[in-house]
């Protein structure tokens, strides 16, 4: 599958391609403000409406688009920087792209509480593009659709919020912030795609709380990352719920400091349905719950994690992953792929490991550490079997 974006990092190992599922989500916003209403004038005309409605206070008023006859894309070309987008509910066959500081782009819900959604017209890549010159940009109480790579696609974006946007058969990813910091990924959820509904990469500083993923491959992702909190989401019916994850071939060559707590991570055992040989994740086995893989410091607290045929929590070298690729680890030489500091701490586990898939090197297990790396620890969980039997004990 092509890829438009010069700035993809993954080598020949990582691409990807896209698959279909179904759901129906609704979602609700409270609306105030003053406005200017934004039909379908020709851009020109729209670029110069928007520069002389200027409310008394030199601010200018929020931008309406309307369903019957609006364009989103024509919205935010006539839009200031820092300008707010309301969006009315309907079905908006385009894809967007933002290329301004500060563009809130705000989904409004209907009477009978129908809301706003972006479906691919066509072969679009990405349903939303946010680059560069988007800093400070919002998203909030959308779905966005079959588009062919991703959902939302953000690329070195600071200061951004995701909130209440439901992505459904996006190819590869539903959300997918790359090289972005400062952010937000709120009340999300992802269904349907081939590597992650919920992935940040290569990114620093991000918080994913209260999200739901299922039916994807990875359920959320973060990969190459430093300063990453993932709190209080839902992930199941995925292939693997939760990978914390540092690969090779990358810009960014560490990952440290994820906190990984309070989420409830059920019932991973979806068939892996990327193609094989696509990328790493067509390697990911199925029945994972919560995967540590190659990243140093990353603490897993407090989580609900049941029901997942191969392992409840798993921190492993990145080489394992190289071995069910059939690589040699010279192909992992640019990183140093061992977990160093995981702290594996107050977890409820149960009922996993009880139906490995065939032929994996390691055991099924609630808790499982394939020996590598240095300083890693588990306390206070609540599981029924481990390998190895007893594990390191935390200080």
């Amino acid at each position: 599958m092509k890829k438009s974006q010069q700035f993809f990092q993954r080598n020949f190992l990582f691409r990807k391609t896209g698959r279909v599922l179904p759901i129906v989500f609704l979602i609700t916003i409270v609306t105030t403000g003053c406005k200017k209403e934004f039909s379908q004038p020709g851009r020109d005309e729209a670029a110069t409406a928007a520069s002389k409605a200027l409310s008394s206070n030199g601010k200018a008023p929020d931008i309406i688009v309307h369903a019957a006859s609006g364009s989103i894309q024509a919205a935010v070309d006539a839009a200031s920087p820092g300008q707010i987008i309301r969006i009315e509910p309907g079905t908006y066959n385009e894809a967007v792209v933002v290329n301004k500081q500060g563009i809130q782009l705000i989904g409004l819900t209907g009477a009978d509480n129908n809301g706003v959604i972006i479906q691919n017209p066509g072969d679009e890549e990405n349903g939303i593009t946010v680059q560069d010159e988007g800093d400070g940009f919002v998203l909030k109480n959308v779905t966005v659709q079959n588009f062919e790579e991703n959902g939302v696609f953000l690329s070195h974006v600071d200061n951004f919020l995701l909130s209440h946007v439901i992505t459904i058969n996006n190819g590869e990813y539903g959300l997918f912030p790359l090289f972005c910091k400062n952010g937000v990924v709120e009340h999300c959820s992802a269904t349907g795609h081939t590597d992650t509904g919920i992935y940040i990469g290569q990114s620093e500083s991000v918080t994913l709380q209260y999200n739901v993923a299922f039916a994807n491959v990875n359920g959320l992702e973060i990969e190459n990352c430093t300063d990453i909190i993932v709190s209080k989401n839902q992930s199941y019916d995925n292939v693997c719920g939760i990978i914390v994850v540092l690969l090779p071939g990358l810009t960014q060559k560490t990952s440290a400091n994820i906190s990984v707590s309070n989420n409830h991570v059920y019932g991973n055992n979806h068939i892996n349905f990327a193609d094989p040989g696509a990328g790493f994740e067509s390697f990911v086995p199925s029945g994972a719950g919560i995967l540590v893989v190659g990243v140093d410091n990353v603490t897993v607290k407090d989580n609900n994690i049941k029901d997942n045929n191969f392992v409840g929590v798993a921190t492993v070298s990145t080489l394992i992953l190289g071995a069910l690729a059939g690589l040699p680890p010279e192909a992992f030489g640019d990183i140093e792929p061992n977990p160093d500091g995981a702290k594996i701490i107050g977890n409820v586990l149960g009922n996993n490991g009880t139906a490995p898939p065939v032929g994996l090197p390691l055991p099924g297990v609630d808790l499982l550490w394939d020996g590598s790396g240095t300083n890693n620890c588990w306390s206070n969980n609540h599981y029924s079997t481990s390998y190895p039997s007893p594990l390191p004990v935390c200080n």
